[in-house]
């Protein structure tokens, strides 16, 4: 997976968006599910909790999505302030990227709640990055950083649809790189279970 920044352009968005999306494929689709769910720590997550992780957080942005193309979106008082979606924006996708080394603890609802995460996670976020392009290519030709969102994480925190787009993007390199992390520590199974 390349480390390379992510361009703020719907272009360069949708061209990453299906590369991420074989990367998680290629690197996870052939785990067991004791690999898959395997962890050096208790507290540590395994390749399988990094993948729900992502599915859970990505899922909800979709209502906003879907609200967005039907043209029934209405700002929040916080969506209207403005340089907060800017700012907000640029400083969620630094911290979010996979250059960033500060540890963030995920929100309580986009926290996994066991390591017991069946193997079709994997088929799971493919499906979800199809669907997400498929809302990407949809709202290709509107003003997307004209249209700011609240993040599903917390409505205080606003940021455009393009940053949100972004933000999806390099949340998932980065914990696509901690899941490859997980498989090259020295305990990890190297065999599936019979």
């Amino acid at each position: 997976m390349t480390n390379s920044p992510i361009g703020a352009n719907i272009t360069n968005l949708l061209s990453q968006a299906p590369m991420i999306a074989d990367e998680v494929k290629q690197s996870f689709g052939c785990l067991s599910p004791q690999q898959l769910n395997w962890k050096l720590h208790p507290e540590q997550w395994s390749v399988g909790q990094c993948l729900h992780h992502l599915v859970t957080a990505n899922e909800a942005y979709f209502p906003t999505f879907e609200k967005i193309l039907k043209g029934e979106k209405k700002a929040t008082l916080w969506e209207r302030m403005p340089f907060l979606p800017s700012l907000f924006g640029r400083m969620l996708i630094n911290t979010l990227s996979p250059q960033s080394t500060r540890k963030l603890k995920a929100p309580a609802a986009f926290r996994p709640a066991s390591s017991d995460i069946d193997v079709k996670i994997v088929a799971d976020f493919a499906d979800q990055q199809n669907r997400l392009i498929e809302r990407m290519k949809a709202s290709a030709k509107l003003k997307l950083q004209n249209i700011v969102i609240s993040s599903p994480a917390t409505s205080l925190v606003t940021y455009s649809l393009l940053d949100a787009y972004q933000i999806i993007l390099v949340h998932e390199r980065r914990h696509i790189l901690q899941g490859q992390r997980v498989m090259e520590l020295s305990g990890f199974p190297r065999q599936p279970s019979a």
